[in-house]
């Protein structure tokens, strides 16, 4: 596995987006059991667009413009209701003081469907993991997946980091009105600012 591999793995991943976003939430609203459940949910989302670029489906929605454009709308939409119901209390910053298991299916179902509904991630796949494979290399598909297997681990590391820590500071920010009053609305407008985002993205 090359170090540029892993550097540029790292860079991706710690950069601030959906699923960083909503591993925060879900650690500041629901704690570090939840916050765990978002990291793996959103680690699962990226399963369907490794597997279209590893299969050249990802190659549809770089060329066709219908496909494309369904997915981001959809995307957008599910962006736009996260905001919604982050400001409506109902949200991943909803409160709980122990998570019901309805709550963690919630976790799961939201995690995965962020990363799902966003076909910008399959045209990355697509570009980024031919990269690290030699032209002509044998075992390619092999190959392809250990890379795969490597951005979903460190996924998985990354955002469980980002949550165990808005878990860690919890108790402090729920235990101020204000500040949670506050931290809704900054969430709900990162959560705009994205789908603001993907709806002007273009393949």
């Amino acid at each position: 596995m090359s170090i540029e591999f892993l550097l540029t793995t790292l860079i991706v991943v710690v950069s601030p987006g959906t699923g960083v976003l909503y591993a925060l939430a879900t650690g500041l609203g629901r704690g570090a059991r939840a916050s765990l459940l978002a990291a793996f949910a959103c680690t699962l989302g990226i399963i369907p667009h490794m597997a279209a670029a590893i299969t050249g489906l990802a190659a549809l929605l770089h060329t066709s413009a219908l496909a494309f454009e369904i997915l981001k709308y959809l995307g957008v939409a599910y962006l736009l209701y996260m905001a919604w119901m982050t400001l409506r209390e109902t949200g991943s910053l909803k409160v709980e003081a122990v998570p019901t298991v309805q709550s963690a299916r919630k976790v799961i179902t939201t995690g995965i469907l962020i990363n799902i509904l966003n076909p910008k991630l399959s045209i990355f796949f697509f570009a980024f993991l031919p990269q690290f494979v030699s032209a002509g290399q044998q075992a390619a598909l092999t190959r392809m997946l250990e890379l795969s297997g490597v951005f979903m681990a460190m996924t998985f590391v990354v955002f469980a980091g980002y949550g165990l820590f808005a878990a860690a500071i919890r108790k402090q920010i729920i235990s101020r009105p204000r500040i949670l009053t506050w931290l809704r609305r900054t969430f709900a407008a990162a959560f705009l600012a994205l789908g603001a985002k993907l709806a002007l993205a273009e393949r």
